[in-house]
């Protein structure tokens, strides 16, 4: 994407900072929270591939999304654990 600047004819590209990767090169706070971060950054590559392929169907992009919120460690549920031992 570039950026056109105001009162200039020059285009400059935009600058992000770089990210921390994993071994396979999916950023790290992608797979921060899975249970199985192996398996949550080959689904993520597959369906990136997919994407650029133009074959992920609607129907695979709800499923995946189902399987991604499922797949999350509850930080609250651990929460309130801790709350119900103290308590207890």
């Amino acid at each position: 994407m570039l950026l056109v600047t105001r009162g200039t004819n020059v285009a400059t590209k935009r600058k992000f900072a770089k990210q921390p990767k994993t071994k396979g090169g999916v950023n790290t706070k992608y797979v921060k929270g899975a249970k199985n971060k192996k398996a949550a950054e080959a689904e993520i590559k597959s369906t990136a591939k997919k994407y650029k392929e133009g074959k992920l169907t609607p129907a695979e992009m709800d499923r995946i999304a189902k399987r991604r919120s499922k797949n999350v460690t509850k930080s609250y549920k651990k929460a309130s654990e801790k709350r119900r031992r103290r308590l207890a």
